[in-house]
């Protein structure tokens, strides 16, 4: 089969097209035809030797790897002690995360049957390629958690804000994978969502339920906006603590890429951060499925370029102000 692999860590120029074995498949796994594979930040961690980490923290890498954990495909082969899975159908899911072994830059990809969900028929495998991680992500911190392992950011366990109408929500980065479907649960819990990003995001981010917008590139949040009960903070970074501010008393910052706060200004504020790192749930992905097929979620892609194109993806993942998300396609 066909597979993207790099053979060192390096820019996206690393990413190779080459020929490799069909992966066998343990117990507990399915063998997965692949139609479509979803690009997210790990990925290029991955293929930059998780620079991203402190050099202490950083894992030993063992060449070639093919990187990848989202991806949508038909089932093409079952272990026999796999129950819920037949060969024929449709799944979607994240594989193995966290962790380096997913895979899904390929043609064929051995996936452990409790990451998978069937895919929902409403949406194509593109679109269900774009959806896992971004929207696990979105669920695990707004919805339901769905395990007990603390953040390696913060050595505690998430507990998500019930969100009930009436509430206020602010996403920061809301046009981009996380923050889109951070956009769409909120809304779908009752809450007034304000949306941040730049102004040629606003009409797809109204479509998806906003009820104010604001461009950042002309107006600051932190100038117009207070008394705000949650804010979902996709960009993070030294920045991230100006949005305290627009929280009011009691509530909860939620920061998605890693940023740091002063732990006695919050607590003077009397403001929660809390944090995650999603975790694969092919149960939570069957939940969220529903969504999907009834309407009450939808996938924004921003570009797809066929599988040997993986390269020029990274690129444009580079460039940023993404709409959705960067997908793999694999089966035309």
């Amino acid at each position: 089969m066909k597979a993207i692999q790099f053979h060192e860590a390096g820019g996206p120029e690393v990413l190779q097209y080459d020929e490799v074995p069909v992966p066998e498949i343990g117990p507990g796994e399915v063998l997965v035809r692949v139609h479509a594979a979803g690009i997210n930040p790990p990925d290029w961690y991955l293929r930059e030797g998780m620079k991203v980490m402190p050099a202490g923290m950083r894992p030993a890498l063992e060449f070639p790897l093919i990187p990848g954990t989202d991806m949508s495909g038909v089932v093409q082969a079952v272990a026999p002690d796999v129950l819920g899975f037949a060969v024929g159908d449709e799944v979607f899911g994240m594989l193995r995360f966290p962790g380096f072994d997913g895979r899904t830059y390929a043609e064929y990809v051995a996936a452990p049957a409790s990451d998978l969900a069937h895919k929902p028929a409403g949406i194509d495998h593109v679109q269900a390629a774009g959806a896992p991680m971004a929207v696990l992500t979105a669920w695990q911190y707004l919805v339901d958690l769905g395990h007990d392992v603390p953040s390696p950011f913060t050595g505690q366990v998430h507990q998500p804000v019930p969100i009930t109408p009436g509430m206020t929500v602010l996403v920061n980065g809301a046009a981009g994978g996380v923050g889109h479907f951070a956009v769409q649960l909120a809304k779908w819990k009752g809450a007034h969502v304000i949306a941040v990003a730049s102004g040629r995001h606003e009409q797809f981010l109204r479509k998806l339920g906003a009820d104010e917008f604001i461009d950042y590139t002309r107006t600051q949040a932190v100038d117009v906006v207070s008394g705000v009960d949650l804010v979902i903070d996709t960009v993070g970074g030294p920045d991230s603590a100006r949005f305290l501010t627009v929280l009011k008393r009691g509530g909860t910052m939620l920061p998605v890429f890693f940023a740091q706060y002063d732990p006695e200004e919050t607590a003077s504020l009397g403001i929660t951060v809390s944090n995650i790192q999603v975790r694969s749930n092919g149960p939570q992905l069957a939940e969220i499925g529903c969504l999907f097929d009834e309407g009450k979620l939808q996938v924004g892609v921003d570009s797809t370029y066929p599988l040997p194109e993986a390269g020029s993806a990274h690129m444009r993942a580079a460039q940023g102000h993404l709409q959705g998300k960067i997908v793999l396609t694999v089966v035309s």
